[in-house]
């Protein structure tokens, strides 16, 4: 039997923002939205709820989210399209909530752009750590001089991501995987490794590595059916490969 979610008020809640962060959470079930909101208030975020799409899109509007809490299932416009329609207006990062631990739902997010997501039912308390791991990978970064290899550069302090001089339209996390690979050009990482370097976490579906490897590949190479930059090492994971066009510069 599935676990009832957890009243906001019987576990408090330590860590948070320095500074009142917004979320839009948007969820049809009342009690869901309810909890959830509850926590991240509690852990001192601006909350915005929305029950369907088109409530969430004018409430970004109105109040650009710093993250959304994304229900996959919602009536009408499901959360896939809204994903997508927040991501043409902005960055932004996205936790998904999947009703059921299906890997195609669970895959359709991140392919979509989604940061993160989390299975029904779950711990409230753990979505507000993965609300917070969040937000830090994609906070500013200490400033760093760009990284150029193999006619790609990306900019820390800018985020921004070229091939060749074009920009590339890159997601929060695909922008980090970029740069990890460009910082250890030659290393070979595990998904672990990437996982807990990349996204910060001890834990996860290692398909989110996969997955965020793919979409890369598939804006980096000229073929992503044959990938010559960042490599498959068979048994260990993958590795980024400038040597055939020159080594990774700084500045």
């Amino acid at each position: 039997m599935q676990q009832p979610y957890e009243s906001p008020g019987a576990v408090p809640v330590e860590s948070g923002p320095a500074h009142p962060t917004r979320v839009l959470v948007v969820d049809d079930d009342p009690t869901v939205a309810e909890v959830v909101s509850g926590y991240l208030d509690r852990a001192g975020y601006v909350v915005d709820r929305a029950e369907d799409g088109p409530g969430a899109l004018a409430l970004a509007a109105a109040h650009w989210p710093d993250l959304v809490v994304l229900d996959l299932m919602l009536p009408g416009m499901d959360g896939l399209e809204v994903c997508r329609r927040l991501r043409g207006h902005g960055p932004v990062p996205v936790i998904m909530l999947t009703a059921r631990g299906d890997e195609d739902d669970r895959i359709l997010g991140l392919e979509v752009g989604a940061d993160d997501y989390v299975t029904k039912p779950f711990s409230p308390r753990e979505l507000v750590l993965r609300v917070e791991s969040v937000l830090r990978r994609s906070g500013p970064p200490a400033v760093t001089r760009p990284l150029r290899a193999a006619g790609l550069t990306a900019d820390p302090a800018a985020r921004r991501a070229t091939k060749n001089g074009t920009e590339l339209a890159l997601t929060l996390r695909e922008f980090d995987l970029l740069a990890f690979l460009l910082r250890h050009p030659g290393r070979a990482f595990s998904r672990e490794d990437l996982m807990r370097e990349v996204w910060g976490w001890d834990f996860g579906d290692l398909s989110t590595v996969t997955v965020h490897v793919r979409r890369l590949r598939g804006k980096v190479e000229d073929d992503p059916a044959r990938p010559r930059l960042i490599q498959t090492v068979w048994g260990v994971g993958y590795r980024f490969e400038p040597a055939r066009t020159g080594s990774v510069e700084e500045g």
